[in-house]
Protein backbone atom coordinates (compact mmCIF):
# COMPACT_ATOMS: atom_id res chain seq x y z
CA UNK A 1 0.00 0.00 0.00
CA UNK A 2 1.37 3.35 -0.89
CA UNK A 3 2.68 6.10 1.36
CA UNK A 4 0.55 9.36 1.69
CA UNK A 5 2.51 12.67 1.32
CA UNK A 6 1.29 15.80 1.69
CA UNK A 7 2.05 18.85 -0.03
CA UNK A 8 1.12 22.53 0.84
CA UNK A 9 0.91 24.96 -1.09
CA UNK A 10 1.53 28.49 -0.87
CA UNK A 11 -2.44 29.99 -0.26
CA UNK A 12 -2.93 28.72 3.06
CA UNK A 13 0.15 27.09 4.64
CA UNK A 14 -1.82 27.35 7.92
CA UNK A 15 -5.01 25.35 6.89
CA UNK A 16 -2.15 22.81 5.44
CA UNK A 17 -0.33 22.31 9.02
CA UNK A 18 -3.49 21.56 10.87
CA UNK A 19 -4.64 18.77 8.24
CA UNK A 20 -0.74 17.10 8.91
CA UNK A 21 -1.04 17.47 12.06
CA UNK A 22 -4.61 15.98 12.67
CA UNK A 23 -3.36 13.05 10.30
CA UNK A 24 -0.26 12.36 12.23
CA UNK A 25 2.23 13.85 9.24
CA UNK A 26 5.07 15.96 8.27
CA UNK A 27 4.43 18.19 5.25
CA UNK A 28 6.38 17.29 1.96
CA UNK A 29 9.10 19.45 1.14
CA UNK A 30 8.71 21.61 -1.83
CA UNK A 31 10.03 24.89 -2.43
CA UNK A 32 7.72 27.42 -4.68
CA UNK A 33 9.58 30.53 -5.98
CA UNK A 34 8.60 32.99 -9.00
CA UNK A 35 11.32 34.31 -11.56
CA UNK A 36 11.89 37.75 -12.09
CA UNK A 37 9.52 37.54 -14.93
CA UNK A 38 7.37 36.18 -12.38
CA UNK A 39 6.80 32.57 -13.78
CA UNK A 40 5.94 29.92 -11.02
CA UNK A 41 8.62 27.58 -10.31
CA UNK A 42 7.92 24.35 -8.16
CA UNK A 43 10.50 22.07 -6.42
CA UNK A 44 9.20 18.77 -5.05
CA UNK A 45 11.96 18.05 -2.58
CA UNK A 46 11.98 14.02 -2.12
CA UNK A 47 10.71 11.28 -3.52
CA UNK A 48 7.16 10.58 -4.60
CA UNK A 49 7.73 7.29 -6.49
CA UNK A 50 4.99 4.98 -6.07
CA UNK A 51 3.41 7.29 -3.43
CA UNK A 52 -0.15 8.76 -2.66
CA UNK A 53 0.26 11.94 -3.35
CA UNK A 54 -2.25 14.87 -1.54
CA UNK A 55 -2.18 18.73 -2.42
CA UNK A 56 -3.69 21.56 -0.54
CA UNK A 57 -4.08 24.93 -2.33
CA UNK A 58 -7.38 26.38 -1.82
CA UNK A 59 -8.84 29.16 -4.44
CA UNK A 60 -8.04 32.14 -2.57
CA UNK A 61 -5.56 35.13 -2.06
CA UNK A 62 -3.71 35.42 -5.31
CA UNK A 63 -6.35 32.86 -7.10
CA UNK A 64 -4.66 33.01 -10.39
CA UNK A 65 -1.24 32.26 -9.10
CA UNK A 66 -1.90 29.72 -7.03
CA UNK A 67 -3.90 27.66 -9.56
CA UNK A 68 -0.98 28.21 -11.82
CA UNK A 69 1.08 26.55 -8.95
CA UNK A 70 -1.25 24.00 -8.09
CA UNK A 71 -1.26 22.21 -11.86
CA UNK A 72 2.87 22.64 -11.76
CA UNK A 73 2.83 20.75 -8.66
CA UNK A 74 0.40 17.98 -9.30
CA UNK A 75 2.40 17.87 -12.66
CA UNK A 76 5.43 17.71 -10.96
CA UNK A 77 4.37 14.72 -8.86
CA UNK A 78 2.50 12.94 -11.76
CA UNK A 79 6.06 13.06 -13.75
CA UNK A 80 7.74 11.87 -10.44
CA UNK A 81 6.15 8.25 -10.80
CA UNK A 82 3.73 9.01 -7.84
CA UNK A 83 0.66 6.25 -7.67
CA UNK A 84 -1.88 8.53 -7.57
CA UNK A 85 -2.12 12.87 -7.10
CA UNK A 86 -5.43 14.44 -5.02
CA UNK A 87 -6.17 17.90 -5.07
CA UNK A 88 -7.90 19.40 -2.26
CA UNK A 89 -9.08 22.76 -2.94
CA UNK A 90 -11.67 24.08 -0.22
CA UNK A 91 -12.61 26.76 -2.30
CA UNK A 92 -12.81 25.62 -6.36
CA UNK A 93 -11.30 28.79 -8.36
CA UNK A 94 -13.98 30.18 -11.10
CA UNK A 95 -16.87 28.45 -9.38
CA UNK A 96 -19.17 31.11 -10.10
CA UNK A 97 -18.48 30.91 -14.26
CA UNK A 98 -20.34 27.60 -14.04
CA UNK A 99 -22.34 28.34 -17.03
CA UNK A 100 -22.90 30.46 -20.20
CA UNK A 101 -25.31 33.17 -18.79
CA UNK A 102 -25.13 35.10 -21.80
CA UNK A 103 -23.76 35.33 -25.42
CA UNK A 104 -20.00 34.57 -25.35
CA UNK A 105 -19.67 34.32 -21.62
CA UNK A 106 -17.08 31.56 -21.17
CA UNK A 107 -17.43 28.64 -18.93
CA UNK A 108 -13.96 28.78 -16.81
CA UNK A 109 -14.97 26.26 -14.12
CA UNK A 110 -15.12 23.98 -16.90
CA UNK A 111 -11.76 25.35 -18.21
CA UNK A 112 -10.52 24.74 -14.82
CA UNK A 113 -11.43 21.28 -14.51
CA UNK A 114 -9.86 20.40 -18.04
CA UNK A 115 -6.51 22.02 -16.47
CA UNK A 116 -6.58 19.80 -13.50
CA UNK A 117 -6.96 17.01 -15.44
CA UNK A 118 -4.81 17.75 -18.06
CA UNK A 119 -2.09 18.69 -15.46
CA UNK A 120 -2.46 15.15 -13.96
CA UNK A 121 -4.93 14.76 -11.10
CA UNK A 122 -6.50 11.85 -10.45
CA UNK A 123 -8.86 12.76 -7.36
CA UNK A 124 -10.47 16.13 -6.26
CA UNK A 125 -11.37 16.87 -3.36
CA UNK A 126 -13.73 20.26 -2.38
CA UNK A 127 -16.15 21.71 -0.46
CA UNK A 128 -19.58 23.14 -1.05
CA UNK A 129 -19.35 24.07 -4.47
CA UNK A 130 -20.97 26.50 -5.85
CA UNK A 131 -23.00 24.92 -8.14
CA UNK A 132 -22.91 21.05 -8.25
CA UNK A 133 -22.96 20.43 -11.73
CA UNK A 134 -19.23 21.32 -11.88
CA UNK A 135 -18.56 17.75 -10.47
CA UNK A 136 -20.32 16.86 -14.24
CA UNK A 137 -17.08 18.52 -15.84
CA UNK A 138 -14.80 16.43 -14.68
CA UNK A 139 -14.00 12.60 -16.23
CA UNK A 140 -12.08 12.09 -12.72
CA UNK A 141 -13.51 11.52 -8.76
CA UNK A 142 -14.17 14.64 -7.44
CA UNK A 143 -15.75 14.74 -3.91
CA UNK A 144 -17.92 18.02 -2.90
CA UNK A 145 -17.90 17.79 0.69
CA UNK A 146 -20.73 20.01 2.34
CA UNK A 147 -20.83 22.58 5.76
CA UNK A 148 -24.25 21.15 6.44
CA UNK A 149 -24.08 18.90 9.89
CA UNK A 150 -21.31 21.55 11.16
CA UNK A 151 -23.68 24.45 9.94
CA UNK A 152 -26.58 22.54 11.86
CA UNK A 153 -24.75 21.84 14.81
CA UNK A 154 -23.98 25.24 15.55
CA UNK A 155 -27.41 26.56 15.29
CA UNK A 156 -28.46 23.88 17.60
CA UNK A 157 -25.99 24.59 19.99
CA UNK A 158 -25.45 28.75 19.68
CA UNK A 159 -28.93 30.41 18.56
CA UNK A 160 -31.52 29.61 21.57
CA UNK A 161 -34.42 31.03 19.43
CA UNK A 162 -33.63 28.56 16.41
CA UNK A 163 -36.94 26.61 16.56
CA UNK A 164 -38.62 30.20 15.76
CA UNK A 165 -36.31 30.82 13.04
CA UNK A 166 -36.45 30.93 9.29
CA UNK A 167 -33.89 29.77 7.05
CA UNK A 168 -33.06 32.17 4.28
CA UNK A 169 -31.16 31.63 1.04
CA UNK A 170 -29.37 35.26 -0.09
CA UNK A 171 -30.04 34.44 -3.95
CA UNK A 172 -32.37 31.64 -6.03
CA UNK A 173 -29.24 29.60 -6.61
CA UNK A 174 -29.37 28.61 -2.76
CA UNK A 175 -32.69 27.16 -2.40
CA UNK A 176 -31.65 23.86 -1.98
CA UNK A 177 -29.47 24.33 0.36
CA UNK A 178 -31.64 25.95 2.77
CA UNK A 179 -34.75 24.04 2.26
CA UNK A 180 -32.06 20.99 3.17
CA UNK A 181 -31.22 23.04 6.54
CA UNK A 182 -34.75 23.99 6.94
CA UNK A 183 -36.10 20.11 6.42
CA UNK A 184 -33.37 19.36 9.28
CA UNK A 185 -34.64 21.82 11.62
CA UNK A 186 -38.14 21.76 10.95
CA UNK A 187 -38.73 25.15 10.40
CA UNK A 188 -39.62 27.70 7.67
CA UNK A 189 -37.14 28.81 4.44
CA UNK A 190 -37.24 32.02 2.80
CA UNK A 191 -35.22 33.05 -0.52
CA UNK A 192 -34.44 36.70 -1.99
CA UNK A 193 -34.37 37.32 -5.61
CA UNK A 194 -31.44 39.29 -6.53
CA UNK A 195 -30.72 41.10 -9.94
CA UNK A 196 -27.00 42.02 -10.53
CA UNK A 197 -26.07 45.26 -13.12
CA UNK A 198 -22.79 43.55 -13.03
CA UNK A 199 -20.94 41.31 -11.48
CA UNK A 200 -20.42 42.10 -7.39
CA UNK A 201 -23.35 44.36 -7.41
CA UNK A 202 -26.32 44.24 -6.58
CA UNK A 203 -29.36 45.96 -8.06
CA UNK A 204 -33.04 45.24 -6.58
CA UNK A 205 -34.02 42.24 -3.90
CA UNK A 206 -37.28 40.69 -3.52
CA UNK A 207 -37.56 38.78 -0.62
CA UNK A 208 -40.23 35.42 -1.08
CA UNK A 209 -41.23 34.41 2.23
CA UNK A 210 -42.03 35.63 5.73
CA UNK A 211 -39.76 36.07 7.83
CA UNK A 212 -41.64 38.76 10.31
CA UNK A 213 -40.83 38.15 14.56
CA UNK A 214 -38.77 35.60 13.84
CA UNK A 215 -34.97 35.21 13.88
CA UNK A 216 -33.57 34.86 9.71
CA UNK A 217 -30.31 32.53 9.73
CA UNK A 218 -29.24 33.65 5.90
CA UNK A 219 -27.17 30.26 4.68
CA UNK A 220 -24.59 30.74 1.62
CA UNK A 221 -21.64 29.02 0.12
CA UNK A 222 -19.56 32.18 -0.54
CA UNK A 223 -19.43 35.55 0.15
CA UNK A 224 -16.80 37.71 -1.82
CA UNK A 225 -17.06 41.39 -1.35
CA UNK A 226 -20.33 40.91 1.17
CA UNK A 227 -22.39 43.30 -0.70
CA UNK A 228 -25.44 40.30 -1.17
CA UNK A 229 -25.27 39.22 2.06
CA UNK A 230 -25.23 42.76 3.33
CA UNK A 231 -28.12 43.88 1.11
CA UNK A 232 -29.78 40.70 2.27
CA UNK A 233 -29.46 41.48 6.34
CA UNK A 234 -31.16 44.95 5.82
CA UNK A 235 -34.08 43.48 3.65
CA UNK A 236 -34.94 40.98 6.66
CA UNK A 237 -34.51 43.89 9.12
CA UNK A 238 -37.03 45.64 6.97
CA UNK A 239 -39.17 42.53 6.49
CA UNK A 240 -39.55 42.50 10.37
CA UNK A 241 -36.66 39.85 11.39
CA UNK A 242 -36.27 40.46 15.09
CA UNK A 243 -32.28 38.85 14.89
CA UNK A 244 -30.00 38.09 11.62
CA UNK A 245 -27.50 35.80 11.45
CA UNK A 246 -24.92 35.23 8.43
CA UNK A 247 -23.55 31.12 8.14
CA UNK A 248 -21.33 31.16 5.15
CA UNK A 249 -18.75 28.21 4.10
CA UNK A 250 -15.94 30.18 2.56
CA UNK A 251 -15.51 33.74 3.51
CA UNK A 252 -13.33 35.52 0.90
CA UNK A 253 -13.87 38.79 2.28
CA UNK A 254 -12.24 41.07 -0.83
CA UNK A 255 -12.13 45.09 -1.25
CA UNK A 256 -14.64 46.29 1.31
CA UNK A 257 -16.38 43.55 2.68
CA UNK A 258 -14.48 44.30 6.37
CA UNK A 259 -16.66 47.47 6.56
CA UNK A 260 -19.86 46.30 4.84
CA UNK A 261 -20.22 43.37 7.44
CA UNK A 262 -19.14 45.49 10.43
CA UNK A 263 -21.56 48.42 9.53
CA UNK A 264 -24.21 45.71 8.32
CA UNK A 265 -27.32 44.97 11.35
CA UNK A 266 -25.51 40.90 12.29
CA UNK A 267 -26.20 39.13 15.38
CA UNK A 268 -23.17 37.01 14.49
CA UNK A 269 -21.70 36.26 11.21
CA UNK A 270 -20.38 32.58 10.63
CA UNK A 271 -17.95 31.31 8.00
CA UNK A 272 -16.28 28.20 8.07
CA UNK A 273 -13.24 26.07 6.65
CA UNK A 274 -12.14 22.60 5.92
CA UNK A 275 -10.18 20.50 8.37
CA UNK A 276 -9.87 16.38 8.32
CA UNK A 277 -12.81 14.47 10.04
CA UNK A 278 -13.98 18.51 11.04
CA UNK A 279 -15.00 21.51 10.07
CA UNK A 280 -14.15 25.14 12.36
CA UNK A 281 -16.40 27.60 12.45
CA UNK A 282 -14.90 31.22 13.03
CA UNK A 283 -17.56 33.50 14.51
CA UNK A 284 -17.10 36.79 13.22
CA UNK A 285 -19.18 38.54 15.54
CA UNK A 286 -16.28 41.45 14.91
CA UNK A 287 -13.92 40.05 12.49
CA UNK A 288 -10.78 41.75 13.62
CA UNK A 289 -11.50 39.47 17.34
CA UNK A 290 -11.77 35.69 15.62
CA UNK A 291 -13.23 33.39 17.84
CA UNK A 292 -12.68 29.58 16.82
CA UNK A 293 -15.18 26.96 18.09
CA UNK A 294 -14.11 23.32 16.95
CA UNK A 295 -17.29 20.92 15.77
Amino acid sequence: MPNIVLFSGSSHHDLSQKVADRLGLELGKVITKKFSNQETCVEIGESVRGEDVYIVQSGCGEINDNLMELLIMINACKIASSSRVTAVIPCFPYARQDKKDKSRAPISAKLVANMLSVAGADHIITMDLHASQIQGFFDIAVDNLYAEPAVLQWIRENIPEWKNSCIVSPDAGGAKRVTSIADRLNVEFALIHKERKKANEVDRMVLVGDVKDRVAILVDDMADTCGTICHAADKLIDAGAIKVYAILTHGIFSGPAIPRINNAPFEARITSFLRPATFYLCVLANPRDLAVTST
